[in-house]
């Protein structure tokens, strides 16, 4: 009758512990497939911003660009925008741009593929690339970091070093570092193919995470910034 219950004693505690290792992977399993349909989320939501910015300028709805002034109505998207910037070392060679043919058709060019890779799932990285470039001369042309214009009324800048542009950045880089194209999207199926496979550049390999962590670091950030400065007002 002892040894029966020094049997129970010690052998009885294996299921439970099985059980709660189950319930461990299951947890975390769980949680991945959350983060993964939180990432597709916004994922689709950002594309969808840079391809309604891009159908409003072509079509013309009223939006941000009137009726009629639209690009199929022979509108510029870029005179508008362009040619009133008054602020920042780089705002004669933006004003110069305004309303040129190759700026048009880089900028709607941009807005179209990157909507569609985003919404899609695909060549998130290259997206990601051409997004950040945007973004920098967006972030350039507005120059966040003058409190006033050049006539001295005030420029409305709300944070001189992180703004929205900044922040859409950040977003196209962290979505091509974490796949954010494999859920809800065609991301695995285009990093299958051999061409995707064969050119780094077209696919976020899976030690992208760490680069993207690295390049958006605070430190990485100021001192690039300290770097840019030094070149624009030396």
């Amino acid at each position: 009758m002892a040894i029966q219950q020094h049997f129970r004693r010690h052998g009885g505690p294996h299921l439970p512990t099985w059980r709660k290792a189950t319930g461990a992977t299951t947890t975390r399993a769980a949680a991945r497939a959350t983060t993964a349909h939180l990432f597709a989320s916004v994922r689709v939501l950002t594309g969808f911003v840079f391809l309604w910015a891009f159908l409003d300028k072509t079509f013309g709805w009223q939006y941000s660009t009137p009726s009629g002034a639209g690009w199929i109505d022979g509108g510029s998207p870029t005179e508008g925008f362009l040619s009133h910037v008054a602020v920042g070392p780089m705002d004669g060679t933006f004003r110069s741009w305004a309303g040129d043919a190759w700026a048009d058709w880089s900028f709607m060019l941009g807005l179209l593929a990157i909507g569609l890779a985003l919404t899609t799932g695909v060549a998130l990285r290259l997206a990601a690339l051409g997004g950040v470039a945007m973004m920098a001369l967006m972030w350039a042309a507005e120059w966040p970091l003058d409190q006033t214009l050049a006539d001295g009324t005030p420029s409305m800048s709300t944070n001189p070093l992180v703004d929205y542009h900044v922040v859409y950045a950040a977003v196209l880089v962290a979505l091509a570092a974490v796949h954010a194209g494999r859920t809800w999207g065609l991301g695995a199926r285009w990093e299958r193919l051999p061409v995707v496979r064969a050119c780094g550049l077209l696919c976020c390999r899976d030690g992208c995470l760490q680069f993207a962590l690295h390049h958006l670091s605070l430190r990485f950030l100021v001192r690039r910034f300290c770097v840019i400065s030094f070149f624009l007002f030396k």
